[in-house]
Order: structure tokens, then sequence, then C-alpha cells
């Protein structure tokens, strides 16, 4: 059967265009493609359309609002992730009015169809003191735990994401001074992090302990498991809710109800600039693309904020209150007025 256009330009989207012009991330092209498994199972099921005859002109707006409404009526999914799937589908959509200029009207009614405005969350993070008790949990008598240690200072000393821990390769470390690490993100860009001397110390003495020195070992994982592969988002996961869970033991009123390792990134964000840090240098710290993103930190602390009213703060209003009751010429016209 000779594939549609429809399969022709998905395909070359997913395989060619994305990992190679674009220089999209894996784990990105993953999330597209399954906006698309699922693009296709609601055709199949809800709209008795045949996969294999599923055209170009198939792809009206109307069907793609539809499908969206599925998503949240049907799936249970929220706002947050129906944009999500909509940010894929525009994404396919302006890759295809270049590729296709005879189906621009058609992609160009897609492009219109809006995201839907979520409540703003409050930014999930950890006082530094929260961050000390985690980071004392490993136990460092064994191996294991020597690892978790390092694992989770150079996540808090890097404001990593945790893919990019995951990632990360031991050619990827410098230790000399300045020690640093190449941290690899979103889209494949890379950035030079800075290394505090404590934690290039764990660091230098983990790679010792583990003969990781070598020239030859550049490729292999910094942080791996049981079975000598490299750690999964999953699987840092699960080692950061076992600390926090002794953690919280401990000091129940010190831990936040919620912790993943995204927090570790917000916290250190934060600490950044409760100390003083230029938001330009804490953008290029964590590799945003755009100075708006990083304004989110900004806007959520609150004791800035407050410390910058009261510095700014002039006194305009009397100490104490005026005790009227006293004035008793006023009190006896007010009771007379009624009169």
């Amino acid at each position: 059967m000779k594939p549609t256009d429809f399969a022709y330009h998905l395909t070359t989207y997913l395989s060619k265009y994305l990992p190679g012009k674009a220089g999209i991330s894996q784990n990105t092209i993953l999330s597209y493609r399954d906006t698309f498994t699922l693009l296709l199972r609601f055709c199949s099921d809800d709209k008795a359309m045949k996969i294999e005859k599923i055209t170009l002109n198939s792809l009206t707006k109307e069907l793609i609002d539809e499908f969206l409404t599925w998503l949240e009526t049907q799936r249970g999914c929220a706002v947050s992730t129906r944009n999500q799937r909509l940010s894929a589908i525009h994404s396919f959509f302006r890759y295809l009015q270049v590729e296709e200029p005879g189906h621009l009207f058609m992609c160009q009614r897609i492009l219109t169809i809006p995201m839907k405005r979520t409540a703003r969350k409050a930014i999930n993070y950890m006082s530094l003191d929260a961050i000390k008790t985690i980071l004392k949990a490993p136990d460092t008598r064994c191996l294991m735990g020597r690892r978790d240690l390092v694992l989770l200072s150079l996540m808090y000393d890097t404001g990593a994401r945790v893919q990019e821990i995951a990632d990360l390769t031991v050619a990827d470390v410098r230790l000399e001074n300045p020690p640093t690490v190449k941290m690899t993100g979103k889209g494949n860009r890379s950035r030079l992090v800075p290394l505090m001397t404590p934690t290039a110390k764990l660091l230098e003495q983990y790679l010792s302990e583990h003969n990781l020195k070598h020239a030859e070992f550049g490729s292999r994982p910094i942080f791996q498991n049981r079975s000598r592969t490299k750690l999964t988002r999953a699987g840092i996961a699960y080692i950061l809710n076992k600390y926090v869970e002794a953690a919280r033991k401990l000091h129940p009123g010190l831990i936040p109800k919620k912790i993943s390792p995204h927090c570790f990134r917000h916290s250190k964000a934060m600490h950044l600039l409760q100390s003083g840090v230029n938001l330009v240098y804490i953008r290029d710290f964590l590799g945003h693309v755009t100075i708006k993103t990083t304004e989110m930190y900004a806007r959520a602390d609150s004791l800035m904020k407050r410390n910058a009213l009261e510095k700014a703060y002039q006194i305009t209003s009397p100490s104490e209150m005026p005790v009227w009751q006293q004035n008793h010429a006023l009190l006896n016209w007010l009771n007379e007025l009624g009169h």
C-alpha cells in the first residue's frame, strides 16, 4: 500500500527533521511521538477513521479541536497536558506549511487554536536547612551511600535538570581549577557550570573510588545503577525520595510535602537570587533560553519582596491610633445628630 502524504510527512518530521535539523532532544521527540499516537487512536476509536487512510486533508481544525476536548473529557488530562499536546501539533504544522505550501491555509487554521490558560503554580523549593538535612541522610559508610551523596550534592550545586544529571559522562567533568561540569539540556544545548570546591572534591573522590579518572572511560556515565548502566530519571527520583523520607522523620516541619528532583533546581535558583546574584547570571547558570523563564523566581520570592519594601518604606502613618473616645464634644454632637 502506498503511504499517505500524512504518513510520509509525520515519519520524516519525527525521524529526520526533529533530531537532525531542529536538534530536538530525544525526550521531546518521544513526547511528540506520543501526541500523534494519541491523535491516531482518537481518529480510529472515536471517529472510525482507518489509520492507513488518514491524509493531511483529514486533519481539519475541527478534528484537532475535538481531539483536545477528548483529551480533557475522556482521558481526564489536565489543561497543562492538553497544552503540551497542542504544542506538539503546532510544531508539526509549522513544519508542514513550509514542506507543503498547498496546505498553508489548513496549517494556519490549526495554528490559530489557542493554548488554554492555567493557574500559575507556586514554585516548590526548599530552605537551605532542608537541603543540608537531606544531604546528611546518605550513609557514607557504604558504596551506594557515597554515590548518592555525590549525586544529590551535584544536583543541588549545579541546579541541573534530572535528565542532565542522568546523562553526565566522565568526559563532561573538569576537575582542574576552576572545576566545571558540562550540562547538555533541552534542544541539546550545552553549558559549562562551575563547581564549588566541596562538591568538586566529593566528585573527585567518587571518580577515584570507581577508577573513572582515566581518559579511556570518558564516555562512561558518572552515576550508574547496580547493572552498570546509567541511572534513569525514575531511578534518581527514587533515590531522592528515600532520603527525603529519612530527613522528614527527623525534621517533619522542615521538609515540604512534595519533593521532586526538579525541586533541587528550584531551590538552587532561589538561593542564588536571595544571595544577590543577578538574574542574567542565574539564567545562564540554569540554561534558560530567555530571562522571562528565570523571572519566575523573582516573582515567587516573597521574602525578597518584603525586604525590598521595608528598605523603601517611609513612615507616613501615626504610630498610635487617635483616641476618639476622649473627644467628648464630638461624641455629644454625634449623639445629638439623630434627634
